[in-house]
């Protein structure tokens, strides 16, 4: 029995792997119908329907996805655009009627004086009670069953607050409290029949619209279902050929070559498909006002089923160059992030402390890591330097020496050594496409099958006893 054979039958020196008693050997048959299954099983679609006439229902349903998840997430992009720019502009607008001498040049609106306070507060009820003979847009009261809901003014305000300026001490109870006043209008006010007329006349378009674009949302999400079906399928007769295989020892990176990574990708983009769909749907019915959510759910879904569809440019050497670089780099970019990650917060923490108090760019932790990454790409150093110009000289000299060991650290140092570790993927990738990869046990093992897929040899009994005996070895088979 060749070394081969010890993948399917037996461990090193010939013990049985498995707890029951096994067979000493496997029919020579039955290895070469597990090798062609194996081949047949990493072949691609092309190559599938050229050995079984099987066509490729996965990849065609990928690109149709494609095109309309696109289709869907534009449709969605533009109706949310509208509505982003419709709540800018009423709050514009309402700001220049409430807000007393309001400009937009003016990004900070404060009051000062208690005067101040009352006076705009006055200006802010009364020019609510006037809105419909003000505005010139359809804006009108709210009603809740038929009652006008009245005009609120909140304030918070400290349980208790005492400060006592003679000895610079003060007394702040940290307890919050809200009072509210409400204004109630009486005056009944009508519409005229006219602007019934006009909305009935919108109304029905309106209605077929929103029926086109629920019945869209439902094909999506059918082809995603289906899609996922599809793909879990996949990769559970991966796991199953992982299992048949692991009868002998086999590392770890050829177990995960039967678990296909792209059909994980796509199996996660298909569930946040319809997840957003469904709740895109419910936003569409006004049943939800979850925008936010639903453009993250269907903005990584569309990302992914686009990052996805490179699975199949596999089979263009040329074309997939990139991937196979970035998958066979990964490894040593994690483990040089790490390091990276580290000597960055290292930083973040220390200009958070030092130069927090003379620096609005350092004023939170999270605004210490915005300024950084932008110091690793050539921005904000110098209105950094220009802002700590004025402070004394110990903080000036420590902002100097802090920034200038930090830019030339990040910027000529890791990021070429970051660089130069994709670089090198890149070149040993490009010398194997010429030479050729040195190949795994299981490709190795795959290789010995020389029969081309279009030699028939692959149309099997799917019903055959051979893939049963595999599976259980210590079954008495013949």
């Amino acid at each position: 029995m060749s070394d081969r054979e010890h993948f399917l039958s037996g461990g090193p020196n010939n013990h049985p792997a498995c707890h029951r008693t096994a067979k000493s050997q496997v029919d020579p048959q039955s290895v070469e119908n597990f090798r062609r299954k194996l081949k047949y099983f990493f072949m691609s679609p092309c190559q599938k329907y050229r050995a079984r006439g099987r066509k490729p229902w996965k990849m065609m349903l990928q690109i149709l996805k494609i095109v309309i998840i696109t289709f869907q997430l534009v449709s969605f992009g533009l109706s949310n655009e509208m509505m982003v720019t419709f709540k800018e502009e009423n709050i514009i607008a309402f700001k220049h009627l409430f807000l007393k001498n309001y400009q937009d040049r003016n990004q900070d609106y404060a009051l000062y004086t208690r005067h101040e306070v009352h006076d705009h507060i006055l200006y802010i009820i009364n020019r609510y009670l006037q809105l419909q003979n003000l505005t010139v847009d359809n804006h009108a009261f709210e009603r809740i069953d038929d009652v006008f809901t009245p005009l609120s003014i909140c304030q918070d305000l400290y349980r208790h607050a005492n400060v006592l300026p003679a000895n610079e001490t003060f007394d702040i109870d940290p307890h919050v409290e809200t009072g509210t006043s409400s204004f109630v209008i009486i005056t009944q006010l009508y519409n005229l029949i006219k602007c019934l007329k006009v909305c009935f006349a919108v109304f029905v378009p309106a209605e077929l619209h929103y029926q086109l674009i629920v019945l869209f949302d439902c094909v999506v999400i059918c082809s995603c279902l289906l899609s996922l079906i599809l793909c879990t399928r996949s990769v559970y007769n991966g796991m199953l050929l992982q299992f048949v295989s692991l009868i002998w020892p086999v590392c770890w990176s050829e177990r995960m070559e039967f678990i296909n990574g792209w059909y994980i990708l796509i199996i996660i983009s298909d569930t946040l498909t319809i997840v957003g769909s469904a709740l895109k749907i419910c936003i569409q019915s006004k049943e939800l006002t979850s925008y936010d959510v639903c453009s993250i759910l269907l903005g990584t879904a569309t990302m992914l089923v686009w990052i996805g569809v490179m699975h199949y440019l596999r089979f263009f050497q040329k074309y997939y160059i990139l991937i196979l670089t970035l998958q066979a780099a990964l490894p040593n970019v994690i483990r040089f992030s790490f390091c990276a990650v580290m000597i960055f917060l290292s930083y973040c923490f220390c200009g958070w402390i030092v130069l927090g108090p003379h620096h609005e760019n350092f004023r939170s932790f999270n605004m210490v890591a915005n300024c950084l990454f932008s110091m690793i790409n050539g921005d904000e150093i110098y209105s950094t330097f220009t802002k700590i110009r004025d402070k004394n000289d110990l903080v000036w000299m420590f902002s100097r020496m802090y920034i200038y060991t930090f830019v030339p650290l990040f910027t000529f140092m890791i990021l070429s050594l970051f660089i130069a570790l994709i670089t090198d993927t890149y070149e040993t990738i490009k010398h194997y496409q010429k030479h050729g990869a040195p190949l795994s046990e299981l490709q190795a093992f795959i290789a010995e099958c020389k029969d081309p897929p279009k030699s028939g040899k692959n149309i099997v009994d799917e019903e055959s006893s051979t893939f049963w005996c595999l599976c259980a070895p210590c079954v008495n088979c013949t």
